[in-house]
């Protein structure tokens, strides 16, 4: 009888190591399948700015409100600062005089190659992150987060303004690209 509870207590240990993934394999998945998401958010995004015309690109839907080229580029500047800065820890750049990742006189074409390259740049970096990093903790804007919030932050981020992106073109009855097909 001994014998039967010890084995059942070995096969009991044995299926539960083997159905539970150690924490790195968790967060590899997790990089993975973030990684897949920025890819999609990626192509969808130049998809839309590369609808827009030209011509619409200084569009803003109230005087208040960022153009339509100013959020593109914000969406690079913000993925640069989210990841390069806050999780790299790189010194960020100086809004006022670094104009790599602002609309500057930049033309549509330029604008897309940068957003693309910053996405590039943006996926490298989170592909080759240290994944012990992702527990560290940072003051974001006074609120207390993880590396790992702050990668969810910036996927948010993106989408927040690349939906304004979208109302400026639904403003000028310009149809966008369907997202359902960039899930």
């Amino acid at each position: 009888m001994k014998n039967i509870k010890y084995t059942l207590i070995l096969i009991a240990v044995f299926i539960l190591s083997a159905c539970m993934q150690p924490v790195s394999a968790q967060e590899n998945v997790f990089i993975k399948e973030y990684i897949e998401r920025l890819e999609q958010s990626k192509a969808y995004l130049i998809l839309v700015a590369e609808t827009m015309p030209e011509a619409q690109y200084k569009f803003r839907a109230t005087a208040e409100s960022m153009s339509f080229e100013e959020h593109l580029m914000h969406i690079a500047w913000a993925m640069d600062w989210h990841s390069q800065s806050l999780i790299g820890g790189r010194k960020a750049r100086d809004w006022n005089t670094d104009t790599t990742l602002k609309v500057d006189n930049k033309s549509k074409k330029e604008m897309i190659a940068t957003i693309a390259e910053t996405f590039d740049t943006t996926i490298h970096f989170i592909a080759n992150l240290d994944l012990d990093i992702l527990d560290e903790r940072l003051d974001y804007f006074g609120a207390n987060r993880t590396k790992r919030q702050i990668l969810l932050l910036l996927a948010d981020h993106i989408t927040h303004h690349r939906a304004q992106m979208l109302v400026n073109m639904r403003l000028n009855k310009i149809q966008p690209p369907r997202y359902v097909l960039y899930q």
